[in-house]
């Protein structure tokens, strides 16, 4: 197993379980305990997961930006699920903006190869999944940021205030319903609100740990919403709070 794998399922065990001890890992890596002490230390520099007494525990605030690379292993079957139900949504010859994200990331992999769509994304990552389906992918630019591979900065924002789309499919980090939708870091939510405001239909994709929280910046709220492609229908204040803003809910099957 490589370093980039074996970390990886680190990070996937230590989510997945809400925490390892170090002995945990070494056992089910067949990995010494020196080797997974290392690997433990490079991913909490990463931002990946958090060192604990004798282990780590996921970083899991909502109200702390977690990498790309931990939100990729984290509830990826809810993802994928959701990534399935919403490539349904897509009719030939729109053209449909993708925001950076790794619930995003999981509608592009699910599109059929033979959708005849054209495509805009703030994420070089997504936009290489696109092009390798023979869709043809405008990147807005800007400036690239490791934690989330998300383009951001004026040149992403001046890009998208001309440009419209049929259809956005939009992430976010928390789901509330006073809040509306919100994001820790404020240049991601600058560019997240600029596909929001150009397109004609906004999409969210968002699995059901992100709903009745709340993160840093706001990108938009409840009522720009026309569709949300989750995998368990929300309740009580964030249902009501859907329903009056006549967001249709589409719950993705397992």
């Amino acid at each position: 197993m490589l370093p980039a794998e074996r970390k990886r399922r680190i990070v996937e065990l230590v989510t997945r379980q809400d925490g390892c001890s170090v002995a945990e890992l070494a056992t089910e890596l067949d990995f010494s305990k020196a080797t997974i002490r290392r690997d433990l230390q490079e991913l909490e520099d990463e931002g990946r997961i958090e060192r604990s007494h004798g282990g780590a525990v996921p970083a899991s605030s909502v109200r702390q930006e977690r990498s790309y690379g931990q939100r990729e292993v984290d509830r990826l079957d809810a993802k994928q699920s959701i990534g399935a139900r919403a490539a349904d949504l897509l009719r030939d010859a729109q053209i449909v903006s993708f925001d950076a994200g790794t619930t995003t990331m999981a509608v592009a992999q699910a599109l059929p190869g033979d959708v005849g769509v054209e495509a805009v994304t703030n994420m070089p990552d997504l936009a290489t999944t696109l092009m390798e389906k023979g869709i043809d992918v405008t990147v807005t630019g800007g400036s690239l940021r490791p934690r989330t591979r998300a383009l951001v900065g004026p040149t992403a924002e001046e890009f998208l205030e001309d440009h419209y789309v049929d259809l956005l499919f939009v992430g976010i980090n928390s789901l509330d319903a006073a809040a509306g939708l919100t994001t820790p870091n404020e240049a991601e939510a600058a560019v997240k609100s600029r596909f929001v405001d150009q397109a004609a239909r906004i999409v969210l994709v968002a699995d059901s740990s992100k709903f009745d929280e709340q993160s840093f910046v706001t990108v938009a709220a409840i009522d720009d919403i026309d569709t949300l492609v989750t995998d368990e229908a929300p309740v009580g204040e964030l249902a009501a709070a859907l329903d009056d803003a006549g967001v249709t809910v589409l719950e993705a099957q397992p």
